[in-house]
Formats: structure tokens, sequence, C-alpha cells
């Protein structure tokens, strides 16, 4: 081997070595390496080029190789936003395992990714045992199918802007499927599951696709039997794109439907559990029993979770909402009567 070959060779390794969070003694290396203490020190200053020409580049603060005297080495720190710290990557890693998102084999390979490629080699085991029992019992949800490759591909095809023909099964106990044409916009996910958020469209007198509703239907992504491009587009003008995180602010356990305005008195303990869940509400009113909030909210879903709240919500408008939750309590009373 040349020794522009042992050099390249030389500095991969010491590279490796730091980015495992593993020391690097210079007098140890040069014995290794059968080269003298200077050339480990000149590889060292390449990599610390390299890294800072790389930071540079892409935006966020460089890792630092740093001479630690307690260990008499060379040790890596990883700069500002380069990496994930240890307790971001534990955080993460539990609203993953508490979402249900995945089957237990992607939940785990995702998990065992995440922590090698981002903790260091000397936290590794801790990290891995602050998670292991909870990875142990994740419990997969009922559909069990993997989900991950199509995400990626529904993805692509929103980029393209390509209208698609979907495959639907409509409920899980059901048999029953459905096809459907539409614009597909974005990805959410929220309630244990990813969606697809998608204009249903149809071809109007002049063979154009044109949307059916003025709000996006909703899709289980588990439940997509399949899709395929119909070799058309469609073009959404700037002002009128879909912006997923409003809607994802206005809809409720992902049930759409047109947008509505609603006021309610709400007297429980905790009004800010109610502004942290409905992120449109806001307090009108002040009162000795409790406050009046104003929401502005997407479809039906919003009846199941004034439902849940039980006695300390009492919904002022619009009427109609009012009236279906009068009938819906009336029936949940009678299966207690008698």
């Amino acid at each position: 081997m040349d020794s522009s070959k042992k050099k390249f060779s030389r500095v991969l390794h010491l590279y490796t070595t730091l980015c495992e969070g593993r020391m690097i003694n210079k007098r140890d290396a040069a014995q290794y390496f059968e080269v003298d203490e200077r050339s480990i020190q000149r590889d060292i200053d390449d990599i610390r080029a390299f890294l800072a020409e790389y930071a540079n580049e892409n935006g966020y603060g460089a890792s630092q190789i740093k001479y630690d005297r307690k260990k008499g080495g060379f040790v890596m720190q990883n700069g500002k936003g380069a990496l994930m710290s240890n307790d971001e990557i534990l955080a993460v890693s539990k609203i993953l395992l508490e979402s249900r998102a995945f089957t237990k084999k992607e939940i785990r390979d995702i998990l065992d990714k995440m922590i090698a490629g981002c903790v260091p080699q000397t936290n590794m085991k801790l990290v891995s045992d602050l998670i292991s029992n909870e990875a142990y019992h994740y419990v997969e949800l009922t559909h069990k199918s993997s989900i991950k490759g199509k995400l990626w591909e529904l993805g692509e095809e929103i980029q393209k802007c390509n209208l698609l023909e979907i495959t639907y099964k409509k409920q899980v106990a059901s048999k029953e499927t459905v096809k459907r044409t539409v614009q597909p916009v974005s990805i959410i996910f929220s309630e244990y599951y990813f969606y697809l958020n998608a204009f249903v469209v149809q071809k109007n007198t002049n063979g154009l696709y044109e949307q059916i509703y003025d709000y996006p239907a909703v899709f289980r992504v588990d439940r997509i039997l399949k899709y395929r491009e119909i070799g058309e587009k469609f073009r959404i003008a700037y002002a009128n794109r879909f912006e997923e995180g409003e809607f994802r602010k206005r809809v409720q356990f992902m049930f759409p439907g047109k947008l509505t305005h609603i006021e309610f008195r709400y007297s429980g303990r905790n009004v800010e559990a109610i502004l942290d869940r409905l992120p449109t509400a806001e307090i009108i009113l002040k009162e000795k029993a409790g406050f009046v909030i104003r929401s502005e909210v997407y479809g039906n879903g919003i009846l199941m979770w004034l439902l849940s709240q039980g006695s300390t919500v009492e919904v002022l408008r619009p009427q109609s909402l009012r009236k279906e939750m009068k009938r819906i309590l009336q029936e949940a009373l009678q299966k207690y009567e008698g």
C-alpha cells in the first residue's frame, strides 16, 4: 500500500474511532500505525478542518475534537445541532414507543438505528437499558401492517402532484372497499395512525378533474390497499395550497368535514388542557362557573372530544351541535335506566 493510501486508511480509522465516542491517545496511535506522533497530529488537524468545512456548508455547529487532559487523549464533542443529545434520543424513543405507529420489528429497527447513529458508544448501553423494558412489552396495533415504504411513496406522489386512484378499505371489521380518485396533499400522524389527506375529485363536463368538496378527505394509510397514478397532474395555486399544520389545529380524531365555529362553556379544573387540545381555542369570557371558549374546527370529530369531557362541558353554539349533543346524551342515559 503506497503512502497516500496508508494515510487515507489511517485518517478514516481515526475518524471512525472518534465518531464512536472513543478516545485517541497520540502515542498509542503512532505505535499502532507505525508513524511518528506528528503524523497523528496532522491527521487530527485534517479531521478538524473537514468537520469545520462540513458544518459551514450545512449550516450548523461543528463537531469538535478536543484534548481531554484527564483521559490523556483526543475526543470528539458533537457541535450544536449536529446530532441528537442523549436526553433528546431518550425523549424521542419514548414518544415513538407511545405512538404505537409501527410494527414491533419496525420500532426495534428504528430505535437501534437512532441509538447507534446518535449516541456515543459509552452511553449506548445506558440508553438501551432505559427503553428496553418498554420496547419488550411494546404492543402492535391490530392491523400489524408495515406502512414505512408506503409513506415514502405517497410522499413522492404528493411532491409530484400526481392524481391517484386509490382502493380503500372503509372499516376494519368490514370487507367493503371503495375506489376514489384523489389529489394527495399531505400525510399526518394522529392517534396511533398515519393518514393521507387528499381532495376527492371527479371529471366535470369539460373532462377536467375538479374537487367535490372544499375540504380534504382523510384516509388511514394502512387501509389503502393499493394505489396507482392515472397519468394526470393537478395544480394548486400557491395562495390556495393546503397547509397541513392549519388543518391539524382544527380537526379532532381525523374526522373531516366543513369548517365550523363552536362555543362551549367549560367548568373543569384545567382550562390549559382544553387550550392545548384545541389550538384554535380562545377564552372569550371568564365566569364564576368557568370559561366560555370559542374554537374553529373541521368535521364531527369534535363531538367525540366534547362527549369525553362529561359534565364539565356545555355546548352553546351552533344550535345544531347543541341539539346533537343533547340527543346523544339522552340515548346514552336511556341505556342506564330501568
